[in-house]
């Protein structure tokens, strides 16, 4: 299995655990981190673009998948509509690593780490990200505000994603 790292930077030679800065590791622990390929779609924006990301997991129910996907998608995501030029001309890096020395650390966040310095074997660049998303069965929405859709897919039987949220519109009450 492979795990990738997303980057608006090119030419990463190698990737040094960093300690992380989340409220509930360990920050005595340095770590880089990776993601399956399952859930490579949910970073497939601009680094801060803000977004919402869903998709089917084992638990998903025919309800919800009636209610939130469209034809043949199984994963969706969800970024303002004020990001979709920036989404439209941004370059990423898929940097990819053999998984030997990355443990699982979020399994519906597909998120992996590891705490040894790693080497990509490869890197692909991705010029058309809404060409990208789709090779993924992912549809691309737009909305104007977020925070509507963050709370309702909370509730929901998907996979789900909140990424980058404090970049994006005033919360609405």
């Amino acid at each position: 299995m492979y795990v990738y790292h997303v980057s608006e930077e090119a030419n990463i030679k190698e990737f040094v655990p960093r300690t992380p800065t989340r409220g509930d590791m360990n920050h005595k622990v340095g770590l880089v981190w990776a993601l399956c390929e399952r859930t490579l779609p949910n970073f497939l924006t601009p680094r801060n673009c803000p977004r919402v990301a869903y998709h089917v997991g084992h638990q998903t129910t025919q309800s919800d998948i009636r209610k939130y996907l469209i034809g043949h998608y199984s994963h969706v995501v969800i970024i303002e509509k004020d990001w979709l030029c920036r989404l439209q001309n941004t370059v990423l890096y898929v940097y990819e690593f053999d998984d030997v020395d990355f443990y699982m650390q979020d399994e519906c966040a597909g998120y992996y780490v590891s705490e040894k310095t790693q080497i990509p074997r490869l890197v692909r660049i991705i010029t058309n990200l809404e060409a990208e998303l789709e090779k993924y069965n992912t549809e691309l929405k737009t909305v104007d505000n977020l925070w509507v859709i963050a709370e309702e897919i909370k509730n929901t039987t998907f996979n789900w994603s909140l990424c980058r949220m404090t970049f994006a519109k005033g919360k609405q009450r």
